[in-house]
This record gives C-alpha cells, sequence and structure tokens, in this order.
C-alpha cells in the first residue's frame, strides 16, 4: 500500500518537483519458465496441471531475465537502453508494455504504452496502403486522421522512393522497408509513452535523420520515448538520458554521455 501511495503521488506531480512521471518501475523482476522435454512431462495435460497447480515441476527452467530494476521516466524524456545481446533491453519494454508480468515488483504507467519492434506483426498478404490503414486503427486513430496523415506516412517511410510499393503485398518489402514502414505508422500518432525496439537501425542515414527529428517532435509534445539500439550515435543523437542493463540489472541511469562514455570504456567499443 505505502509503494503505492508513492506512485500516487508521484502521478499526481507531489514529489516529482513538478516533473510529471509517465513510468515507474519498482524493483522489477520478470521471469520466463522454459518447459523442458523431460520424459512424460509434454503433454498438454501435463502443461495445464502445473499451470493449475503452480509448479513449475521438473524439467522447468527459470530464465531470470530482468533482475530488480528500479527507475523513474518523466513527461518529455527520451531515454536510451543499451546493453549486450541478451541483456533484457527488449524484455523490460515488454513489461512496460503490460505485455509480460511480473515475478515480483510492480510497473506504473500513466497513459497507454505504445511498443513498436522490427518483429511487429503486419499483415503480410495485404498491400502496404491497407497496412497503414490497420495499424493506424490499432493505434487508435480515426479514419479519418488516417485518411489525413495517409501521404505523410508513406513519404515518411520513403517506400514509394525506388518504386510504387505501396500498392505492393507487405510479403514483397525487404525486412528494412517494413521495418521503416511500422515506425512511420507509430509515428505518425503522438504518444503517452513510445517505446522502440532497434527501428532506427533499419535504413539509410537520411530515414535514420527523419526518425530521430520526429522523436524530438514526440517528446516536445508531452511524450516519453524509450529507444532500444546497438547503434551508439542513435543514442547520441537522440536521447538525453540512457539506462546500461547487463544480465538483466540495472547498471547505470544518468546522461547520456556519461552513461555511453562508460559502457564504451567496460566494452571497448
Amino acid at each position: 500500500m505505502a509503494e503505492q501511495r508513492a506512485a500516487d503521488e508521484s502521478f499526481s506531480g507531489g514529489p516529482a518537483g513538478g516533473r510529471v512521471p509517465t513510468v515507474i518501475a519498482d524493483d522489477l523482476h520478470i521471469v520466463y519458465r522454459v518447459y523442458g522435454g523431460s520424459a512424460g512431462r509434454g503433454s498438454a495435460t501435463a502443461a495445464l496441471n502445473r499451470i493449475v497447480r503452480r509448479s513449475p515441476g521438473a524439467g522447468v527452467r527459470l530464465v531470470h531475465a530482468v533482475r530488480g530494476v528500479s527507475f523513474t521516466a518523466y513527461r518529455g524524456e527520451a531515454i536510451g537502453l543499451i546493453g549486450s545481446n541478451g541483456s533484457g533491453k527488449s524484455t523490460l519494454l515488454r513489461a512496460v508494455a503490460g505485455l509480460l508480468p511480473a515475478e515480483r515488483g510492480r510497473v506504473y504507467t500513466d497513459g497507454q504504452p505504445s511498443l513498436l519492434g522490427v518483429n511487429a506483426a503486419m499483415m503480410n498478404d495485404l498491400t502496404g496502403e491497407r497496412n497503414v490503414i490497420l495499424g493506424g486503427l490499432a493505434m487508435g486513430m480515426s479514419r479519418e486522421e488516417i485518411r489525413a496523415r495517409y501521404q505523410e506516412i508513406v513519404d515518411f517511410s520513403g517506400i514509394n522512393e525506388k518504386g510504387d510499393f505501396i500498392s505492393l503485398p507487405m510479403r514483397t518489402y525487404s525486412s528494412g522497408m517494413a521495418a521503416r514502414l511500422r515506425f512511420a505508422i507509430a509515428a505518425a500518432k503522438d504518444h503517452d509513452v513510445l517505446m522502440i525496439d532497434e527501428a532506427l537501425a533499419t535504413g539509410d542515414r537520411a530515414f535514420q535523420k527523419r526518425s530521430e527529428a520526429r522523436i524530438r517532435e514526440l517528446r516536445k509534445e508531452a511524450g516519453t520515448v524509450f529507444l532500444v539500439s546497438h547503434n551508439n550515435k542513435s543514442i547520441r543523437d537522440t536521447c538525453d538520458r540512457v539506462l546500461w542493463l547487463e544480465r538483466g540489472e540495472l547498471l547505470m541511469d544518468g546522461p547520456t554521455d556519461e552513461v555511453i562514455k562508460a559502457y564504451e570504456k567496460e566494452t571497448n567499443r
């Protein structure tokens, strides 16, 4: 109850000194359960029994992906997440988005977090045009808003720079083209909390510059942006704060240049 009151006070603008929190992670732990192939334990009935009994059972591997992470994000911030592969960056974003349950601790959010990943599902048999409409509707935009922003989305993505690809099925797109279109759709809407997983790693420098400029606009419009990237230059150009995770633990939280310098020194990058 004390934790809940503290979070409520922060969201109401109390102890935060006038800054408005959008995300509070409080001693967050995320654990994956990987069910192995022990003899006689691989059937659907056995799995259901384990879930009902809340017992991991034999042959179950527990992967502690996020370990006691705590931070507060504020409106108007762009926060980079860095760390080696498997450090828990994407898992943390999925937990903030409400897609993964906490094993321990809590996540509080003000507004609806939106997670954009390069692997986000799109309908490959539909055209890019239809995916723009469906993606906009999924984000809560009206058909009128989508129509008004449609050409802006297409132009931003650069899909049609080498032909009329927007009228072709998504299955004909390269992975980079699809990722650029996903980002363009997500960036067309103002978000309370927008989380971007590696989207800026795709496309040429011109597209990356457009993306970085749009992130700065989203910040000015009172949103919060989280960016996961292995491109430290994109983090430096876009974010004013960085969280450094390794093996699920938050090693450092501070100004972008300070954290990235420490990270590069530690990893010899």
